[in-house]
């Protein structure tokens, strides 16, 4: 069984930073894609970013050029480094994980932008 469990949500005022960090656990040998998903109230939840095992990354319009993806293997661990954020970035961050064609979903941390 996977558990990707996330850290790092908090307030941050417009313009601020925050990274995310999300441990993959359990008896795991090789994760495949990681990602990053957020859910505001009210709205779908929708991609943010996702980054393959080699390291290739796609991001969501939104936040290209102000968020980074990255994930280091040996420790199944995925980052998003979110930098001049937005009050429109206000959501609940969700880390995904693939494992041997499974889709695993975390906890969810909170997010806060104030204006």
């Amino acid at each position: 069984q996977v558990k990707p469990v996330e850290s790092g949500g908090g307030l941050v005022q417009t313009g601020g930073s925050l990274r995310l960090s999300c441990a993959a656990s359990g008896s795991i040998f090789r994760v495949n894609a990681m990602g990053w998903y957020r859910q505001a109230p009210g709205k779908q939840r929708e991609l943010v970013a996702a980054i393959t095992r080699d390291g290739i990354a796609n991001y969501a319009n939104s936040v290209k050029g102000r968020f980074t993806i990255s994930r280091d293997n040996a420790k199944n661990t995925v980052y998003l480094q979110m930098n001049s954020l937005k009050p429109e970035d206000t959501a609940v961050y969700f880390c995904n994980v693939e494992y041997y064609f499974k889709e695993y979903w975390g906890q969810g941390t909170q997010v806060t932008v104030s204006s």
